[in-house]
């Protein structure tokens, strides 16, 4: 079993430390990272300051983006599971005959 790791993550000017597994690191900085570029994106293009709307509009993004991504897999399975359908009827008609 691997050993926690304690690291500190910087978001919207606060410090939070988190005890996690090594292989989380990476994705919990790059995520940290990511929600601070969202930040100064937001403050500057809306001109908002609270940090509490800046980040609720950050959870939102984010949040979209994954059920658009869920949204987007149940489409693209969809039209697969339709095409192999289809490929399997022609197999079928194409072996009976």
């Amino acid at each position: 079993m691997s050993e926690k790791l304690k690291i500190k993550l910087s978001i919207a000017n606060r410090v939070y430390p988190l005890t996690i597994e090594p292989s989380q690191e990476e994705g919990l900085r790059k995520a940290a990272q990511k929600i601070d570029t969202m930040i100064k994106q937001f403050e500057q293009s809306y001109s908002v300051r609270d940090k509490q709307d800046v980040l609720a509009m950050c959870a939102l993004q984010f949040a979209s983006q994954t059920e658009q991504n869920v949204i987007d897999k149940d489409n693209m399975n969809e039209e697969v599971d339709q095409k192999l359908r289809a490929l399997d009827q022609l197999l079928k008609e194409h072996l009976s005959a």
